[in-house]
């Protein structure tokens, strides 16, 4: 207990030569100026406002896919008079949907092959969270057809490309009872599509086959079979 009087009673008389030291620093008329204590130098410490800076720091080199975009930009050389016109299309492309990917996929597959119409009216009846998004950056790409790819007609597109990638996972703890815990997985993805100009394929996949032709690509795949490790 002596001890601890002892130490207070000498933090009571430096505290006034401290004191006395810092007037007559700032009273002198040099330009040196007063070195502030670091418990006062805010860079060193992580608060609220460096909170954005950090965030930064840590994601600057994570801006998202920026490779799909970079096809609008395409320059193709000029055609011959003989040669048939190119079909007009446009890239588009909607990051960080709050929404799986892999049930984005079911959306992004269905609409595959589609003409414009078609698809924006198939969406309206398809209820999953998803199809808002994939039906407003349909939307988008249409719009942006018409005023920088000089396309005549909105309603003359059809979608080529569409499918789905990867975007943020965020990871969260879930309590338990009995103190356990469960991990969750918060999912986020990237919906790309490609829309050309004109009418679609009747058939975007494998044109179907007559049973007679099923029958004649099996017998041919049974005919072609080898044994392994043999002459």
């Amino acid at each position: 207990m002596h001890k601890v009087i002892r130490q207070m009673s000498q933090l009571r008389l430096q505290a006034p030569q401290g004191a006395a030291l810092l007037r007559s620093a700032e009273s002198s008329s040099t330009a040196i100026s007063p070195v502030s204590p670091p418990a006062l130098q805010s860079k060193s410490l992580h608060t609220a406002a460096s909170a954005g800076m950090l965030c930064a720091k840590w994601n600057k080199h994570n801006y998202g896919p920026r490779k799909w975009l970079e096809y609008n930009k395409t320059v193709h050389p000029p055609q011959e008079t003989d040669e048939e016109p190119r079909k007009a299309y446009v890239c588009h492309m909607r990051s960080n949907i709050k929404y799986s990917p892999d049930k984005m996929w079911y959306i992004a597959a269905f609409v595959r092959g589609m003409s414009v119409d078609e698809a924006l009216k198939q969406l309206n009846f398809v209820l999953k969270k998803g199809a808002t998004d994939v039906k407003e950056t349909i939307l988008e790409a249409q719009q942006m057809a018409v005023e920088r790819h000089n396309v005549e007609y909105k309603s003359n597109l059809w979608i080529a490309e569409s499918f789905v990638g990867k975007g943020r996972v965020f990871k969260g703890v879930r309590r338990h009872a009995r103190g356990r815990f469960g991990k969750v997985e918060y999912k986020h993805c990237h919906y790309f599509v490609r829309l050309e100009e004109g009418e679609p394929p009747q058939h975007y996949y494998q044109e179907p086959q007559t049973p007679e032709q099923q029958y004649e690509s099996w017998m041919e795949q049974m005919r072609s079979r080898k044994i392994i490790n043999s002459l």
